[in-house]
């Protein structure tokens, strides 16, 4: 087996903010915010978690390379047969040479890891787990789980059958600022729920300043299973899963565009999904048309509204009469506050994640059902109905 990679050059992080233009400026597709800064962190005392980096090609890779060493993750093999590549990264990051290896095969063959981290195409999360899954090596995936819902459940099957951990990261995993809503939404302070809104997105791949060999597998339906769609449908399908404690919608209807077509001919660079629950409604707004990057989301009761406009910053109106205030969402705890401190917790001490937690695989197969139905939805110019989709 030999998987397929592609040179990226995206992002960078940055303590605050992850940059996008590799080499040539700041980041808008990533924004990260202080609750992950990870010079904030001191040494650990964990057994640190022996993880593979599976191809180079996605460039939120850069958040593991240039993660700082806390002592929780131990990176021992890159899969990345583009050795002009990998060795660009090396310079930049500082890892050596020698760990870099062709194939996942010889990767694991040599340096034996207990995870794996998958920064390929989303066609190929399928081929990781397909082979680390029998061998026991856990599998972190950038979001979305999978290129469509087929891959997804075997993704999950071969999970299930081996008993390893399948997690999903996403950046809006690790905002203050959404755990802060989710728990005055719990507790009652805008009233009963009625409707979240998610604006995802940017002003474009090629806008923004992605380079062509990145491009090719992002705006390739095949490797990336969509456009705008896939890209930052995910996010709210996640986020909503997660609200709504991993109830699943009774009807998805979802509009594309190419709003660019002589830039984005294959897929779609605009998407707005529609998901109807007993008594909320959930809008997914996602573009490749907005004009500066955003994942912000809009919660709003029967008495009042929740607005997270990035990681940390909210305005919240609990009482009309009032007016609404400002808050600064806390950060996350120390230890579960990224995607690589949460899969040393889960796989070495055996943290156990909360029901449809973001990260989990039961809330990401609802998020891949979401994308299918939205897909549909937008071909044939129609409202899916759940249970009669999803019948079989």
């Amino acid at each position: 087996m030999h998987l397929k990679t592609f040179r990226p050059s995206f992002f960078l992080i940055v303590t605050i903010v992850l940059s996008c233009f590799v080499g040539t400026g700041i980041a808008k597709d990533m924004k990260m915010v202080g609750n992950t800064t990870n010079a904030e962190h001191t040494e650990p005392s964990v057994t640190p978690l022996r993880v593979g980096v599976v191809g180079l090609v996605h460039t939120h890779v850069h958040w593991i390379l240039g993660r700082d060493k806390i002592g929780d993750i131990e990176i021992v093999g890159i899969v990345e047969p583009n050795r002009d590549l990998a060795q660009e990264y090396s310079t930049r990051h500082g890892y050596s040479m020698d760990i870099v290896f062709d194939t996942l095969e010889e990767m694991v063959s040599a340096a034996k890891p207990e995870a794996v981290t998958a920064f390929n195409t989303i066609y190929d999360h399928l081929e990781v787990v397909q082979f680390c899954a029998p061998r026991g090596i856990h599998v972190m995936v950038e979001k979305p789980l999978a290129v469509s819902l087929e891959h997804a459940k075997k993704m999950s099957s071969l999970a299930k059958k081996h008993q390893i951990q399948l997690l999903t990261n996403y950046e809006t995993s690790w905002y203050g600022s959404n755990y802060e809503a989710k728990d005055r939404l719990m507790k009652g302070s805008i009233g009963d729920l009625r409707r979240i809104i998610f604006h995802t997105g940017h002003p474009g791949p090629i806008e923004i300043g992605c380079n062509p060999e990145f491009l090719e597998w992002l705006t390739d339906p095949k490797l990336n299973g969509g456009g705008a769609l896939t890209d930052f449908g995910c996010y709210g399908a996640n986020l909503a899963t997660w609200l709504m404690k991993g109830v699943h919608p009774e009807k998805v209807y979802c509009t594309t565009q190419q709003l660019k077509p002589e830039r984005y001919p294959k897929v779609e660079d605009d998407a707005t999904i529609i998901l109807t629950y007993p008594k909320v409604q959930v809008i997914i707004q996602a573009s490749w048309n907005w004009s500066h990057n955003r994942k912000d989301m809009e919660i709003y009761g029967t008495t009042g509204y929740i607005i997270c406009k990035d990681g940390s910053h909210m305005e919240i109106l609990e009482k009309e009469s009032d007016g609404p205030f400002d808050v600064v969402a806390p950060p996350l705890s120390k230890g579960i506050d990224d995607p690589f401190a949460l899969l040393q917790k889960v796989v070495k001490e055996n943290y156990q994640l909360n029901a449809y937690d973001v990260s989990s695989l039961e809330n990401n197969m609802v998020v891949m059902q979401i994308l299918e139905a939205a897909k549909h939805s937008a071909r044939t110019a129609k409202t899916v109905e759940w249970e009669k989709f999803f019948k079989e």
